[in-house]
C-alpha cells in the first residue's frame, strides 16, 4: 500500500500527467502536487543570485565617486550584468535540458562565488574592472533559466503560475542588495562588500545541494537544431517581447534607481538604497500573485492590465518633480511589472511545456536585454539631455506597443492552445 501511495504521489507531481484535467476530476491542491524542498531551494538560490546580480546598482554611487565615472559609464556598468545574464540564460537553458537543473545551478553558483571572492582579494580599481565583474555577475542573473525549471517541472499545468511565481519571487533578492549594500559600503568600503556577499551565497549553496532534487519527469535532451526551431515559432517571439517589457522594466529599474535617487534628489546612498528597496519589494512581492491571478483570469487578460498600468506609471515618473511623487509612481510601476512577470510565465508552459527549459532561457534572455536597454538608456538620457525623463517615456511607449500586441494575438492563442488552463 505504501508503494502504491508513493507511486500515486509521483503521478500527481508529473506535469505531463496533469496537463489537462477532466472537468469532473478535482485538481490536486498546490501544496500536494509538487516537491516543497525543491521549491524552497529554487527560491533561495534565485533570491541570493538576484541579490548579487544587481549588486553594482546600490554600489554605483560609491563606485562612481572612487573611479570618477560619467553618467553613461554608470549606466553601462549597472546594465551590463543584465545583458550578460540575458545571453547566459540561453546557455543555461541548454545546460538544464542536458545535465538537469540541479547540477546546472551548482555550477553557476560556484562561478559566482569564485568570481566575487577573486574581485574582493584582487580589488577592482578601474572602469574596465567593473565591466569584467559585471560579466561574472551575469552568471547570477542566468539563475533564472535554472531555478524556474527546477521548481516548475514538479507541478501540473493548473499550478504552473503559482509554482513559477513562488520560485520567481526570488527576485526579491534585489531588495536585500538595496537595503544592505550601501550601508556595508559606508562601513567597510564597497570593495569589501564583494567579499561579504560570498558568505550568504555559500550558505545557500550548501542548503541547495541538500534540498534540491530534479523532477523524475525530466524531458529527453534535444538536439541543438530543435532549439533553433523554437525561434521559428512566432509565439516564442511574442512571449519574449512581452517579458522584455515586464522583467526588463523590473530589473532595469532595480539596477538604476539608486543612481536616479542620488542624482535626481541628492539623497545619500543609504537613503537611496532604502527608497530603491521599497520600490523593488513591491514588484517582488506580487510576482507569485501575478502567476495566481493569471491562473484565475488568464495570462492574456492579466498582461493587458499590466501594460496599461505600467505605461501610465512610467509617464508619471517622467513628470515627477518631488520625491514622494516619484516613489508613488515607481511603486505602481513595479507592482504592475512584477505582476506581469508572473503572468508571462503562466503562459510559457501552456504553449511550450515540452520545451520549458530552453524557453525559460530564451524568454529570460529577452527580459535581460530589456533590462539592459532601460538601465543603459537612462544613463545616456541623463548624460546627453540632463534628464532621465526621455528614458522613462520611451519605455512607457514600449509598454503601449506590448499592449497592442497582446490584443492582436489573444484570440488566436485562446483558440489554438488546448491546455485545460486559462489563457
Amino acid at each position: 500500500m505504501a508503494t502504491a501511495f508513493m507511486r500515486n504521489d509521483q503521478d500527481k507531481a508529473a506535469p505531463s500527467s496533469a496537463a489537462i484535467q477532466p472537468a469532473d476530476q478535482p485538481s490536486t491542491s498546490f501544496w500536494k502536487a509538487g516537491h516543497k524542498p525543491t521549491l524552497i531551494a529554487a527560491f533561495l538560490y534565485f533570491d541570493l543570485a538576484f541579490m548579487v546580480w544587481v549588486l553594482l546598482g546600490p554600489l554605483a554611487p560609491e563606485i562612481s565617486k572612487t573611479l570618477h565615472l560619467t553618467p553613461a559609464e554608470k549606466g553601462l556598468m549597472v546594465a551590463l550584468p543584465t545583458l550578460a545574464g540575458a545571453f547566459l540564460r540561453v546557455i543555461n537553458g541548454l545546460l538544464v535540458d542536458r545535465i538537469g537543473p540541479k547540477l546546472s545551478g551548482a555550477i553557476n553558483q560556484v562561478i559566482v562565488i569564485a568570481g566575487l571572492f577573486t574581485a574582493w582579494i584582487m580589488g577592482v580599481s578601474s572602469f574596465e574592472g567593473t565591466l569584467a565583474l559585471a560579466v561574472i555577475l551575469g552568471f547570477a542573473g542566468a539563475s533564472f533559466a535554472i531555478a524556474l525549471p527546477l521548481a516548475s517541472r514538479w507541478y501540473p499545468a493548473e499550478h504552473q503560475g503559482k509554482a513559477m511565481g513562488l520560485a520567481g519571487m526570488g527576485n526579491s533578492g534585489t531588495v536585500l542588495a538595496s537595503l544592505f549594500a550601501p550601508t556595508l559600503a559606508k562601513l567597510f568600503g564597497w570593495n569589501t562588500v564583494l567579499g561579504l556577499a560570498c558568505i550568504p551565497l555559500t550558505i545557500v549553496f550548501v542548503l541547495y545541494m541538500i534540498m534540491a532534487k530534479d523532477s523524475p519527469n525530466q524531458p529527453a535532451p534535444r538536439k541543438l537544431m530543435d532549439y533553433a526551431a523554437l525561434l521559428k515559432q512566432v509565439d516564442a517571439w511574442w512571449l519574449m517581447a512581452f517579458y522584455s517589457v515586464t522583467f526588463g522594466g523590473f530589473v532595469g529599474l532595480a539596477a538604476s534607481l539608486p543612481i536616479y535617487f542620488t542624482d535626481q534628489f541628492g539623497l545619500t546612498t543609504v537613503v537611496a538604497g532604502y527608497c530603491t528597496a521599497f520600490c523593488v519589494f513591491a514588484g517582488s512581492l506580487v510576482r507569485p500573485m501575478g502567476g495566481a491571478l493569471a491562473d484565475r483570469i488568464g495570462g492574456v487578460k492579466a498582461l493587458m492590465m499590466v501594460f496599461t498600468v505600467a505605461a501610465l506609471a512610467l509617464v508619471g515618473v517622467s513628470q515627477a518633480t518631488t520625491l514622494p511623487a516619484a516613489l508613488g509612481f515607481f511603486v505602481v510601476a513595479m507592482l504592475a511589472l512584477g505582476t506581469g512577470n508572473g503572468s508571462v510565465f503562466q503562459l510559457v508552459p501552456q504553449r511550450f511545456q515540452a520545451e520549458i527549459g530552453v524557453m525559460t532561457g530564451l524568454v529570460g534572455m529577452a527580459g535581460g536585454i530589456g533590462g539592459f536597454y532601460l538601465a543603459s538608456s537612462l544613463g545616456l538620457a541623463k548624460q546627453f539631455t540632463g534628464s532621465f525623463a526621455p528614458g522613462f517615456l520611451i519605455f512607457a511607449a514600449l509598454a503601449v506597443v506590448a499592449l497592442g500586441a497582446v490584443a492582436l494575438v489573444k484570440a488566436r492563442w485562446r483558440a489554438t492552445w488546448k491546455t485545460g488552463a486559462r489563457i
